[in-house]
């Protein structure tokens, strides 16, 4: 994975974390309407408030100046964004990056996944919750299967060192399908993950408590099938793995309610209209896209900002399935 020089970081919070890691949303509009990311009527930022792919590209290198060297484009959908590819290939001439990577819903890939991999990005994430035509459409409210089908074969053909799904599991939504959707990974030589739904902004069409399945149930279905054991395995986020012992397959689990894992969180996250956030679950933030303007053609403000922005990075999330979301921003506003 690690192709150029790893370099030390400048930036540690106040509870000695080493932050190396960089998630930029290049915008919050998305082709699909998820029911667990966004509300049906969402109201999107106007694009005139949105950072210009010049400023994303600028503050993503001040970043690797200050060493991180991971970083991952989202969105919304970040390939709905007109030019986006170019971003990628400021960010992928970077000595100081040495794993560029992408989260998608995969309906673009079929167009970019060649430019993608020219451009330097390194792993794809591609979100799949369901195999059944009809059940995507439920879930996703407004797409259509075999786009996203097609654009995880583009991504195969096209190289990348690693694809790995990631699924959103909900009771009695798409729960009877964990094994299909390992099976289907796994026969394609693709990791997966399966995320906890995550209690981002008002959505309307479920309650997220009786909906929730916990990492440990959905390992304790997979253990029907397969026998697995825990891995050392990182990827640079939060993800536990575990492996299959009869193929050596590696499953994910993203917990942030039955396994927190904000005690070693090394990331941050750049918003579409330049806030830092410096938690997912918490609304500390820093605004760069101001810093940035007002000093078109000096960094030394905006590496200022971000290293005093550790200071005020907390220690974790409050996530409580039982109550309404504190965090009003829904995840298309977030960024992955």
């Amino acid at each position: 994975m690690t192709k150029k020089t790893r370099s030390t970081t400048q930036l540690i919070d106040g509870f000695g974390r080493e932050i190396k890691y960089l998630r930029i949303s290049v915008t919050d509009r998305c082709d699909l309407r998820c029911i667990y990311c966004m509300s049906e009527d969402m109201q999107f930022v106007p694009r005139a408030q949105l950072l210009t792919l010049e400023e994303v590209a600028r503050i993503g290198r001040v970043f690797a100046g200050l060493g991180v060297n991971r970083i991952r484009i989202t969105g919304g959908e970040p390939l709905t964004r007109q030019n986006v590819i170019e971003v990628f290939r400021q960010l992928g001439k970077l000595d100081k990056i040495n794993d560029l990577t992408l989260t998608t819903n995969g309906t673009q890939l079929s167009r970019f996944a060649v430019d993608l991999r020219k451009a330097g990005v390194t792993r794809i994430n591609i979100s799949l919750d369901t195999l059944q035509e009809e059940r995507f459409s439920q879930i996703t409210r407004t797409g259509k299967l075999h786009r996203t089908l097609a654009g995880i074969d583009a991504a195969l053909d096209a190289g990348f060192e690693r694809i790995k799904l990631n699924s959103v599991i909900l009771r009695n939504r798409n729960h009877d399908e964990i094994i299909d959707l390992v099976e289907f990974a796994h026969a394609r030589g693709m990791d997966i993950s399966f995320i906890e739904e995550m209690p981002l902004g008002i959505i309307g069409d479920h309650d997220r408590a009786e909906t929730h399945i916990s990492s440990d149930e959905i390992l304790d279905i997979l253990r029907q099938r397969h026998e697995l054991i825990p891995t050392t395995d990182k990827t640079g986020g939060p993800a536990r793995y575990y492996r299959c012992t009869d193929n050596g397959a590696r499953i994910g689990f993203i917990s942030p309610h039955s396994h927190n894992f904000c005690d070693d969180c090394n990331r941050v996250r750049l918003t579409a209209e330049g806030r830092l956030l410096l938690c997912l679950g918490q609304e500390h933030s820093v605004d760069l896209r101001r810093v940035v303007r007002a000093h078109p053609t000096n960094d030394g403000p905006l590496r200022e900002a971000i290293i005093a922005a550790m200071a005020i990075k907390p220690r974790g999330h409050d996530f409580d399935l039982t109550s309404q979301p504190v965090i009003l921003r829904h995840m298309n506003s977030t960024g992955g």
